[in-house]
């Protein structure tokens, strides 16, 4: 799972007994060398199916960590970018990734070519606490909903409905969670429980779990925040033996 230029054991565990925010400071500099990155195989097909649901003129990216959203967003939006995290060192990884990013977009003559590609900024600001005004036509969030409990959901969801404008959309990958009894089932309930254990044990928490963010609640807690739900199966990461989608767009809309 990890490279040789991944974090070693010592490090994750010291990162383990951190705080959220503290730990991921301290697993920053490695990030992108961990199964934990949104892989390209996702964040590709999850561009192709929101393309269809644009223009996209400003874009918010929610918990960007090293941000593999905004550099979604800067192929579908047209204007602005905006990454969030409460992790700086995050923050700094991924400042220092977008320049990098942005300076090999050459010049165009005008008229020609793709257009510019989108202004990008850095806030560092909690999720459950967003600091933004009705500013933004689509959010994206990746892998990070287990950083939130289910008491957490409804502050996060209407902060980021705050956050739109009327018609915007709030949109993630959701994958199809793995069948009862199979190895990933069991690996994911190992997780969960070895950190149920860890909280009640150590302090500061450290809230990350698999197993909290099923369909159904989550649909309800997006409803009751203001949205309307809709589910889009994404056909290029493949079916299910039971013939469901391996992973569903979530697209909640911000009423007009």
């Amino acid at each position: 799972m990890f490279t040789s230029s991944g974090p070693t054991l010592r490090e994750l565990a010291v990162q383990a007994l951190s705080s959220v925010e503290r730990g991921y400071d301290l697993l920053a500099p490695k990030f992108d060398a961990t199964p934990f990155r949104t892989p390209d195989r996702l964040l590709d097909p999850f561009v192709s199916a929101v393309r269809q649901l644009g223009p996209f003129r400003i874009g918010l990216d929610v918990c960007t960590g090293t941000g593999a959203g905004v550099g979604v967003l800067r192929r579908l939006c047209e204007e602005r970018v905006v990454g969030v995290d409460f992790s700086s060192g995050m923050l700094d990884l991924a400042r220092t990734a977008e320049g990098a990013a942005a300076t090999e977009d050459t010049p165009r003559p005008e008229g020609a070519g793709r257009p510019p590609s989108p202004a990008v900024d850095w806030v560092r600001a909690d999720a459950r606490a967003l600091p933004f005004g009705p500013g933004f036509d689509l959010a994206v969030s990746f892998g990070a909903f287990g950083h939130f409990l289910p008491r957490e959901r409804p502050a996060l969801f209407a902060g980021i409905h705050r956050a739109l404008r009327p018609g915007g959309i709030l949109a993630f990958p959701l994958p199809a969670p793995p069948p009862v009894g199979s190895g990933p089932y069991w690996a994911l309930w190992g997780f969960d429980t070895a950190m149920r254990v860890r909280n009640l044990v150590w302090r500061p928490p450290f809230v990350m779990y698999y197993r909290t963010f099923p369909l159904g609640p989550v649909r309800a807690d997006l409803t009751r925040a203001g949205f309307s739900v809709e589910l889009m199966p994404m056909e290029e990461l493949g079916r299910r033996p039971d013939g469901g989608p391996n992973c569903r767009l979530v697209v909640a809309r911000r009423a007009l």
